[in-house]
């Protein structure tokens, strides 16, 4: 299998490219990442196949093989947030929550425009989370 790292990908609009070690990019779609994986970082190693398609070579079941280190997340250990500053915004949450949950129970799936903004800001509070 080829090998590469990830050029860029962007996982708003689901897709990016992958530097072959030995061959030009190569175009790879959110449905080839790994199951639970939702996007790629810069420079992450990666292992894939390659199938023709429409418009050159697309990247098949990617592997992650390794990523790289994080040197923002160091830089942003330092700035944690103050709980003062966490609560309200804990609380913001909740009640975005609360809200989808009741569409939920209602037998709806949340619109659109509400689903992304809140999966945004789940990203962000565990990420602050984790610091």
């Amino acid at each position: 299998m080829p090998r590469g790292k990830v050029k860029w990908f962007d996982a708003d609009k689901g897709f990016g490219f992958l530097s072959q070690e030995d061959g030009p990019d190569v175009h790879v779609r959110a449905e080839a990442l790994p199951e639970g994986v939702t996007t790629l970082k810069a420079g992450t190693r990666v292992e894939f196949g390659i199938a023709q398609g429409r418009r050159g070579d697309q990247a098949l079941q990617v592997q992650v093989l390794d990523q790289p280190a994080s040197v923002s997340r160091n830089k942003q250990a330092a700035r944690r947030k103050k709980p003062d500053d966490m609560a309200p915004i804990v609380e913001d949450l909740i009640g975005l929550l609360d809200g989808l949950s009741e569409n939920y129970r209602h037998g709806r799936h949340p619109d659109a425009g509400t689903v992304a903004p809140t999966a945004k800001l789940l990203r962000a509070l565990a990420d602050e989370l984790e610091r």
